[in-house]
């Protein structure tokens, strides 16, 4: 059966409703604060229950590395040939000038053999690369 008043209507002018003392059931006193409040106080054993991973550091993240883009010998042939065929190759000396920085590459490794003689302009090589490079006729240079 319906009631006819809610109870809210008989206490309306009650100041605080049943409540207790005024402030009780108001806000976020009544529960300790917003959220995570008090976690590393008044609600520590929460904590250790619920959620005992939220506090404290976990490890060592290492610095990220940048890697470099890097391109072999026989890839370059590749290029080299290509831009021949295209018809826009720069020559110096006789020998293809490959710039790899406009092919978006910024080291040479020395894997692979050269078809065409050519001139490399690339901004880092491994240590091998200039020995291979004068059996193939071919140099290297510091790009920009």
């Amino acid at each position: 059966m319906p009631t006819r008043l809610r109870k809210v209507r008989k206490l309306r002018g009650s100041r605080t409703h049943s409540w207790g003392q005024i402030g009780q059931h108001r806000k976020h006193g009544a529960k300790g604060g917003r959220g995570m409040a008090g976690g590393h106080k008044h609600k520590w054993t929460w904590i250790l229950k619920y959620a005992p991973d939220h506090f404290g550091e976990k490890g060592f993240r290492p610095p990220t590395s940048r890697e470099k883009p890097a391109i072999n010998l026989y890839q370059i042939s590749t290029i080299a040939e290509r831009l021949v065929r295209s018809g826009k190759a720069k020559f110096e000396d006789g020998k293809v000038v490959v710039d790899l920085a406009s092919h978006g590459y910024k080291k040479v490794l020395a894997r692979g053999a050269l078809t065409v003689p050519v001139k490399i302009l690339a901004e880092s090589w491994s240590k091998g690369l200039e020995q291979k490079l004068a059996a193939f006729n071919s140099e290297i240079a510091k790009a920009g």
